[in-house]
């Protein structure tokens, strides 16, 4: 049945009068007594009669009374966004994409969020090897964090953060003996490449080559926390983003340096699939999520 009709039923039995549903329903006279002709044929009852002046309900008209006036709040319950949500009872399991620094910045705070606001719910972390692919589309990521690329055209995003990227050295490096980290020097030090696919060029040696440089990529490896240790126990230098786990970097003996090129900082973002856009348990999760990316140093933007 027309949901509009159960309105007009309700108004009815609740008025027991044509003029006053309309005024309720925000309709005319007319319109009403046509849905109240609709509903006779449906209920095969008269539900009104006349009294006088007025009109009174038949005992079936009594009987639906509490039923369509019950019928009509569940509906509105489940058609209202968010109705009764509530993270305390959200029992679920979240999945995150994302690499290793965004996984080391993010995971505490996320999980300090979680447990103090819905106990119940799980999150899993995956590493980026379904990046670029669609992951997404498919369900099998909730939300993916990063430097996002090659996302599927109905993908959502919201941009966190804006990071610059400095180099990263063992303290001791024969880099530090200048005053000055000059690009020349920049470039004669060997690097360590950090890359999944094995890449060993990006925007630093573009940067270099309009300068006449080239910089010798040494070693590539998959993450930035081999990376990180490969420095601590040799000369090659690296990059990672500014301000990020200055506590990892000065427990490893290591000292971050700026980088002597013009260089655009990282863009990172939240990518979500619009499937979960108005769920409430995702929409909830979402912005957890980044509140624990934008609160965790001093490059965070909305």
């Amino acid at each position: 049945m027309d949901l509009n009709l159960l309105r007009a039923l309700d108004a009815l039995l609740q008025e027991n009068s044509v003029t006053r549903a309309a005024e309720r329903l925000g309709t005319s006279p007319a319109a009403v007594s046509r849905m109240l002709a609709r509903l006779r044929r449906a209920v095969e009852d008269p539900l009104l009669v006349r009294a006088g002046q007025g009109l009174v309900p038949t005992p079936r008209a009594l009987e639906l009374r509490e039923e369509v006036g019950a019928l009509l709040r569940g509906c509105d319950s489940v058609l209202r966004p968010g109705a009764g949500f509530d993270p305390v009872h959200l029992d679920r399991t979240f999945t995150v994409q994302a690499g290793e620094l965004m996984l080391v910045r993010t995971a505490g705070a996320l999980a300090e969020r979680m447990r103090a606001e819905a106990p119940r719910v799980d999150v899993v972390f995956l590493p980026e090897t379904l990046e670029g692919g669609p992951a997404l589309r498919q369900g099998l990521v909730d939300v993916e964090l990063g430097v996002l690329g090659h996302l599927d055209p109905e993908v959502r995003t919201r941009r966190l953060m804006s990071v610059p990227l400095v180099g990263l050295a063992r303290g001791g490096h024969p880099l530090f003996d200048a005053r000055r980290i000059t690009a020349r020097r920049f470039a004669a030090a060997d690097h360590i490449g950090v890359s999944r696919r094995g890449k060993r060029l990006g925007p630093i040696d573009t940067a270099l080559a309009a300068l006449g440089l080239k910089r010798r990529v040494a070693v590539v490896v998959p993450s930035h926390t081999g990376a990180m240790l490969l420095a601590r126990d040799s000369d090659l230098i690296t990059l990672v983003p500014a301000d990020w786990l200055s506590d990892t970097i000065a427990a490893l003996g290591l000292r971050t340096f700026p980088i002597p090129l013009e260089l655009a900082p990282l863009e990172l973002g939240m990518a979500w699939h619009p499937r979960n856009a108005a769920d409430p348990g995702h929409r909830w999760f979402r912005e957890h999520v980044a509140a624990a990316v934008l609160g965790a140093g001093p490059h965070a933007t909305e």
